[in-house]
């Protein structure tokens, strides 16, 4: 159950909130047309987690009325990713509890909740070239109320750097392997695993790394049962799908 539904039966029932003022909060729920966009503010409902606003494209004050919209509806914590430095100079003072993390180019208010999932997200890298994509992962993980370790540039090219974190690996309830060049990373801790993992390409690499390309195809060919792949270089999807798996119950 969202908080957002929590928050209503709790005050229906403690009588700080009116069943009129339910009925209204329920039918303004569905979305917010401000011209330029329709917030949806009824996802929190449908999904359990609230909009989350993609900053690539849109304007500074694009991302400020997005953000005032989902404060007036009374969302309390707000994820925006793909913002870059300059974006985040003109929100973070227009924003009350704004903090920008540079290395996942992302920015949240009101922010890092307290964990409640059922384990630990672990974000593995191949190399230091894929930490933004990591971070980006990593931080969407926590903002969605997971508990999430870090371990960096451990690829098969040193195998035996990835092996001095088995323990955290079999203890991981989700792991999220992130890899540019050939890939292969995804298919190793995939055989020494025994929860979901979810691989993610990046575009580092030379030429005939395509881009990510290379990467993608070689994880989605993986021969290890239990890897599944998002696309390149979309750290938030992995991220938000670890947090759905971590907060799943038998």
């Amino acid at each position: 159950m969202s908080n957002y539904v929590k928050k209503l039966i709790e005050g229906l029932k403690d009588g700080t909130i009116s069943e009129e003022e339910a009925e209204i909060m329920i039918r303004k729920a569905p979305y917010v047309d401000i011209d330029f966009a329709k917030v949806d503010m009824h996802r929190a409902l449908r999904q359990g987690t609230p909009e989350v606003i993609y900053g690539s494209g849109k304007t500074p004050e694009q991302i400020l009325e997005i953000c005032r919209v989902m404060k007036d509806r009374g969302q309390e914590r707000i994820l925006i990713t793909r913002i870059d430095e300059d974006k985040a100079e003109i929100l973070s003072p227009a924003l009350e509890g704004f903090e920008y993390y540079e290395d996942g180019c992302l920015g949240i208010i009101g922010g890092m909740p307290e964990p409640d999932g059922i384990g630990t997200v672990l974000v593995i890298t191949a190399g230091t070239s894929d930490i933004p994509v990591a971070e980006e992962a990593a931080l969407t993980a926590e903002a969605l109320g997971n508990r999430v370790e870090r371990v960096y540039d451990c690829g098969v090219a040193g195998l035996h750097r990835l092996l001095d974190n088995i323990d955290k690996i079999m203890e991981a309830s989700v792991i999220i392997t992130i890899a540019g060049m050939e890939g292969a990373l995804a298919s190793a801790v995939g055989g020494l695993a025994d929860c979901p993992v979810i691989a993610v390409p990046t575009s580092v690499g030379y030429g005939a790394a395509f881009e990510g390309l290379t990467a993608l195809l070689a994880m989605m060919n993986s021969c290890a049962s239990g890897v599944t792949v998002v696309n390149i270089d979309n750290g938030f999807g992995a991220g938000y799908s670890a947090s759905m798996i971590n907060h799943m119950k038998a």
